[in-house]
């Protein structure tokens, strides 16, 4: 997943330089195999490997890529959850 700044359509500028997270990344996996990851100024303690940092105050947005998607995605069993606020 990669935050895009609303304003340029750009990669969203920060000063650590991350834009994404992937699954060809290192990330902190839950017990149940799922990815949780966290967006915002600062990163979660014990959480900066599935960070991606943002701008306080500036607008951005989510694009999600899938390459070589299962069965699931393609019929629609699997959806993408929300993004939640923690």
């Amino acid at each position: 997943m990669t935050l895009y700044d609303v304003d340029t359509r750009c990669i969203i500028p920060s000063e650590q330089e991350i834009a994404d997270r992937s699954s060809r990344m290192d990330l902190l996996v839950n017990e149940d195999g799922s990815i949780d990851l966290y967006f915002g100024p600062d990163a979660p303690a014990g959480k900066e490997q599935n960070w991606i940092p943002t701008v306080a105050g500036k607008a951005w947005f989510p694009y999600f890529r899938f390459y070589s998607p299962t069965q699931a995605f393609l019929e629609k069993s699997w959806v993408l959850p929300d993004i939640e606020k923690i």
